[in-house]
């Protein structure tokens, strides 16, 4: 089992910064993606953004939704099991409930990940 523990949202105002972290513990070995999913008041789990990697070669792979790509940068620390989701220039829209998700073999489809954390609320005020 894999233990995810998101932290870092809070209310901020448009075009600030916000970085969360998603702290993995348990068999995390096995987990060789995190991403990030949003929601937002009756809307669908929306892919946001992710990272894959290959231990044997240091390799890692970043994926973003069109939403977010050039504002949004994920980031990960093997040594502490962490992934990070750095977000600038926000806007009113981004606000949602982000969830951090891990170990999957499609980083775009929600259904296809093993763990989630409980979420963190990021509050974009105009």
């Amino acid at each position: 089992q894999v233990q995810l523990v998101e932290s870092g949202g809070g209310l901020v105002q448009a075009g600030g910064s916000l970085t969360l972290s998603c702290a993995a513990s348990g068999r995390t070995f096995g987990t060789n993606a995190m991403a990030w999913f949003r929601q937002a008041p009756g809307k669908e789990r929306d892919f946001v953004a992710a990272i894959t990697w290959r231990l044997a070669w240091s390799q890692s792979s970043t994926f973003y939704s069109d939403d977010v790509k050039g504002r949004f940068t994920i980031s990960r620390d093997n040594a502490k099991n962490t992934a990070y989701l750095q977000m600038n220039s926000l806007k009113p829209w981004d606000t949602a409930v982000y969830y951090c998700a891990a170990d999957a073999t499609n980083v775009y489809n929600p259904d296809s990940y093993n763990y989630w954390g409980q979420g963190t609320q990021v509050t974009v005020s105009s």
